[in-house]
């Protein structure tokens, strides 16, 4: 008997019911009077909160002017809670209260962290809390001293936590108006942000698997570990390097090497789902901005804060196509057999992007009458969960300017990039049990 019939839902349906309750509860504490200085509309309201649950970045209201203190912490509290999830906020809160966890709520956890197995679940939920507060406090502690130095202690703090939090959470989110461009050239903030993605990026399990494998003094890790640290280490260089090539003729002229290289890594990284900017993306070159939308659509790992279809599901397409070219039967990478069901797996997750995308993105520009380019920049930033933005001429993403119907579709967007394009289809489409097994069929490609 499926979900429906049965009158339960599915791990699916609980995540995405799960996320739209955050995102209501958000709209209606930033309606609140008091957490904005000139008063916000519903839609505003709306793809503020879903920008911050999906951890996304893009903003139709300017974060630093346009919200008060509260408003400001609505957003920050919104952002800590998607990024990690709201079923690992819920756990660490009942941990904390001595309460014990079901079955039920493992396999919700299970699902929405990505963990292979129910086994060690709560111990693992122990660890990531462990990491998490680890991470984002050494963060806080290293911005708010740089800050320190331009501001009085109350504000250097309040920024450092929220671009501490922010960045580990990779949202993108900043409480200056021109996100970090103004620390180009700073090595402390670069380095301390990039850092901060970069481990909010890799995903827990990741994390665990290196911590178990010190602790256990083994020195191979999961495969699974293996290709999300060599994919992230490879696309943020290849990507630094293209794009300080299609720049290093423009938006690079004037800088020094130095702040060349910082701002091409930098830009490498927060398009993997992060959405700060050190660069104006609005003076960008065409070659650039399709670099980094190939960047974002790739995204960060499972498990983690970040958005995309992730680097594990790229790097298994690129292993498969490469291998079949070359005659191989089996998918091989680091001398490990993947299985068929997760190479199919992988092209349906990447088929179901490029579908939505290019789909969403004709909706808008037929709506709108805005330009291509711009126009897909902003959808895949929105599906990637990145928050990068050709920006609307001032402090607001580009998508400031769309009406309501089209901020709507990109409320939808972001919230099918955090969720997973197949988790948000299983959780809609009526999921049935096959009966029938059809005979074989030939077919002729290629």
């Amino acid at each position: 008997m499926n979900n429906y019939t049965s009158g339960k839902l599915s791990s699916a349906q609980l995540l995405v019911s799960g996320f739209l309750g955050m995102i209501a509860l958000g709209t209606a504490l930033l309606m609140l009077p008091f957490a904005t200085t000139g008063g916000i509309s519903l839609i505003d309201a709306l793809f503020t909160s879903t920008s911050a649950v999906c951890v996304t970045g893009l903003i139709v209201k300017n974060t630093p002017t346009d919200f008060t203190l509260f408003g400001q912490i609505v957003i920050l509290i919104l952002i800590q809670i998607g990024g990690l999830g709201y079923m690992s906020m819920a756990t660490w809160i009942a941990l904390i209260a001595g309460r014990k966890i079901g079955i039920s709520e493992r396999v919700l956890i299970k699902e929405s962290l990505t963990i292979s197995s129910l086994e060690g679940v709560v111990r693992f939920m122990k660890g990531m809390l462990t990491f998490v507060l680890t991470a984002e406090l050494l963060g806080i502690v290293i911005l708010t001293l740089r800050f320190m130095k331009e501001f009085p202690f109350d504000r250097a703090f309040l920024n450092g936590v929220f671009h501490a939090v922010s960045a580990f959470n990779n949202a993108g989110f900043s409480l200056f108006p021109d996100s970090l461009i103004r620390y180009r050239d700073d090595l402390v903030v670069n380095l301390t942000v990039m850092a901060l993605i970069i481990s909010g990026g890799i995903g827990f399990v990741v994390v665990n698997d290196i911590w178990e494998r010190i602790r256990r003094k083994q020195k191979r890790l999961m495969l699974h570990s293996m290709i999300v640290l060599a994919s992230t280490a490879i696309l943020i260089v290849v990507g630094a390097f293209l794009i300080y090539f299609s720049e290093r003729k423009y938006m690079f002229t004037e800088n020094s090497m130095e702040t060349t290289i910082l701002s091409s890594l930098f830009a490498s990284v927060t398009a993997r789902t992060a959405g700060f900017n050190t660069i104006d993306y609005s003076s960008l070159q065409p070659a650039t901005l399709f670099v980094t939308i190939i960047l974002m659509l790739i995204g960060a790992s499972p498990g983690s804060t970040a958005g995309g279809i992730k680097n594990t599901t790229f790097t298994v397409i690129i292993m498969h196509i490469w291998c079949t070219i070359r005659g191989r039967k089996d998918t091989v990478i680091f001398k490990r057999r993947v299985p068929e069901s997760l190479i199919s797996r992988s092209f349906v997750v990447l088929a179901l992007a490029v579908i939505f995308i290019n789909v969403i993105t004709l909706i808008i520009i037929d709506i709108e009458h805005t330009g291509f380019q711009n126009t897909m920049f902003e959808v895949v930033s929105a599906f990637g969960t990145v928050g990068l933005s050709t920006g609307d001429g001032g402090a607001r993403s580009f998508c400031a300017t769309f009406s309501d119907i089209s901020k709507f579709i990109i409320i939808v967007t972001m919230l099918a990039g955090r969720l997973g394009p197949l988790t948000l289809f299983m959780a809609l489409l009526r999921q049935k049990e096959e009966r029938i097994r059809y005979p074989e069929g030939r077919i002729m490609i290629g």
